[in-house]
């Protein structure tokens, strides 16, 4: 697997160029080494005799018994965290937080004697933007960003590993028009390099456009048949289509046959939150309770964990697991999920002040380059000042039309009194626009309420049984509000035998 392949951090490795290879960060070749049946070459047996007729010498006449050499070389050592991370983060996999740490200071030490290495630059870079992924540390960003850019400058002329990262680094950052500019860059740079296919993904699922997603989708699974990140890649696409099963068959897969614990956490916590969307809690929980057990800074899952343990109305361990997650990875929506949770609880006012951490965590992640609108204006829209909302998602539509986006401004937009306007938005972000559209609970249950402020009642019926359908347990404040309104529209009227 190639997240665990002992990967060699000196100056020789870092000079390869990775070129259009799609793994990246492969090692030596091993004829380097060996003849081509495993044997040492004829100078390396002569070298052999010469070290222990010196060992005899400068022993002071001593004998230096050695065991019988049977003709094959011992086992290399096992690769150390530092190698660990490298052949994660260049080969498109989820890194343990300790072996990042690691890896960081070895590249952080070698470019102060080396600063002219370009690749070892970019290797930092793609480093920082894990670390920063999984900690939810937006100061991650600048130095990431600073990184890459010193790889552009000192690097290859094709410098496609650095390309890669910095469209990483636009998606964790939520700069989807960058992601998209930097990931084609590093595509014509190195068409097989299915990494950089892997990320466009993402950049064009941001963008809202679906088709662009599914044609980057089918290059990965062209290039990297069968691997575990190509098939969690594919199970988010799935889903984001409708199709459940091949999405849990597909993140079941990659989880059964990941090489390291850290990836391993990673597909089971993503299994967990697909699981909690089709209102399956107890699966979710164990998912994600397996997940933190496999790999226990992943704090995803032990936000997930609270998600499906409040679900369950094991309220008192929903709340400890999500204070859990925010003291190690202090990430917005997850301040966003314990502060509803609270209200929900009638704690009016510990839930204002995870609303208030969550706005001066979003301020401090745009500080560093982040772009936190699509938080800020969902918060806004349920907790705040709707019209900034507004404000914020017409902005944020503008630049990337999202389906995420659609549903946020038309909520707002709702919450603002401009239901027709609203339900345009609604209608893109469940039935699609270019290719995207999502069957979530919640954006059906804004749907439905939406149409029920029209006076449109028959829809607005379907759509809240729907979301109810989709997941029983979406949200804590809005299920409770789904279920009354069912009840006041009531059944739809039965009509007469004709005549």
């Amino acid at each position: 697997m190639n997240g665990t392949k002992a990967m060699d951090t000196t100056d020789a490795a870092d000079g390869a160029d990775d070129g259009d290879h799609g793994d990246g960060g492969e090692g030596e070749d091993a004829g380097r080494r060996r003849t081509g049946d495993g044997r040492r070459p004829r100078r390396g047996r002569r070298v052999l005799i010469a070290s222990v007729a010196a060992a005899a010498v400068l022993g002071g006449g001593a004998l230096v018994l050695l065991a019988p050499w049977d003709g094959r070389e011992a086992p290399p050592p096992a690769p150390g965290p530092a190698a660990l991370a490298r052949g994660a983060v260049t080969t498109g996999v989820p890194a343990a937080l300790p072996d990042l740490a690691a890896l960081i200071g070895d590249r952080e030490t070698h470019l102060r004697a080396h600063p002219r290495d370009g690749v070892s630059w970019a290797v930092l870079g793609a480093a920082y933007v894990e670390q920063g992924r999984r900690t939810a540390d937006a100061g991650n960003w600048p130095k990431a960003e600073q990184a890459l850019r010193t790889s552009l400058k000192t690097g290859p002329g094709r410098n496609p590993q650095a390309l890669e990262g910095l469209a990483a680094l636009a998606v964790a950052r939520r700069d989807f028009p960058a992601a998209k500019k930097w990931g084609e860059s590093a595509v014509q740079a190195a068409p097989k390099r299915w990494t950089a296919h892997a990320v466009l993904v993402d950049a064009y699922t941001g963008l809202g456009d679906g088709k662009g997603a599914g044609r980057a989708l089918d290059k990965v699974l062209e290039l990297r048949p069968g691997a575990p990140a190509a098939g969690a890649l594919a199970a988010g696409v799935y889903w984001d289509r409708g199709w459940r099963e091949d999405a849990a068959a597909r993140i079941s897969d990659a989880a059964a046959s990941a090489g390291t614990p850290a990836e391993r956490a990673a597909y089971l916590e993503q299994a967990g939150r697909l699981a909690f969307e089709r209102g399956d809690r107890e699966e979710a929980l164990r998912f994600f309770q397996e997940a933190l057990r496999t790999d226990p800074d992943q704090r995803a899952a032990q936000a997930g964990q609270g998600r499906a343990l409040a679900a369950l109305g094991r309220t008192t361990e929903a709340l400890s697991a999500y204070q859990a997650a925010l003291a190690k990875r202090p990430s917005p929506p997850y301040a966003m999920e314990l502060g509803e949770l609270y209200e929900s609880l009638g704690l009016g006012q510990a839930a204002r002040v995870e609303y208030d951490l969550l706005r001066e965590r979003a301020r401090d992640a745009e500080e560093a380059g982040a772009n936190e609108a699509l938080t800020l204006g969902r918060l806004e829209a349920d907790h705040g000042d709707p019209a900034e909302a507004v404000r914020l998602l017409r902005v944020e539509w503008g630049r990337q039309p999202g389906t995420a986006v659609a549903d946020a401004l038309g909520w707002a937009l709702h919450r603002t009194g401009e239901d027709e306007e609203a339900l345009e938005f609604a209608t893109i972000a469940t039935d699609g626009d270019k290719g995207g559209g999502v069957r979530s609970a919640l954006h059906v249950f804004h749907r439905g309420v939406i149409e029920r402020a029209l006076e449109r009642t028959g829809p607005a019926r379907r759509h809240l049984r729907e979301a109810l359908t989709l997941n029983p347990y979406f949200s804590p404040l809005r299920v409770p509000e789904a279920k009354r309104l069912l009840a006041e529209l009531g059944e739809p009227p039965v009509e007469g035998p004709p005549g």
